[in-house]
């Protein structure tokens, strides 16, 4: 007889805020094997690295924002993926003006 799963009650968790290394960016492209190139609020475009616990977890997509841990030795250059932004927790954070909202174009229209 197969167990019964209980439903859980999500509770609304703010959406992470940038600390210091961090920086909030948007997908540019795809590169596969794990890396992607992302635009970070900054204006440097990065060679980002998806680790391996997010791999086939949270599956990431061209145009979604994401939290990126930029790397001490080459932090012009390259960072890794450390979180990924729902469309809802994208209009909390330019809500709280972490994001402005030029820079998310039509994504609040």
């Amino acid at each position: 007889m197969p167990k019964k799963k209980r439903a859980r009650e999500e509770k609304p968790k703010e959406p992470p805020v940038p600390t210091e290394g961090e920086i909030i960016g948007v997908v540019e492209k795809l590169l596969g094997h794990d890396k992607a190139m992302v635009k970070c609020f900054d204006g440097k475009t990065r060679l980002c690295r998806i680790p391996g616990r997010m791999k086939k977890r949270v599956w990431i997509r061209e145009g979604d924002y994401v939290l990126v841990a930029i790397w001490d030795f080459q932090p012009d250059k390259r960072g890794d993926i450390i979180y990924r932004y729902s469309r809802d927790e994208v209009r909390k954070l330019a809500a709280k003006g972490v994001i402005q909202v030029e820079t998310l174009g039509e994504e609040l229209g």
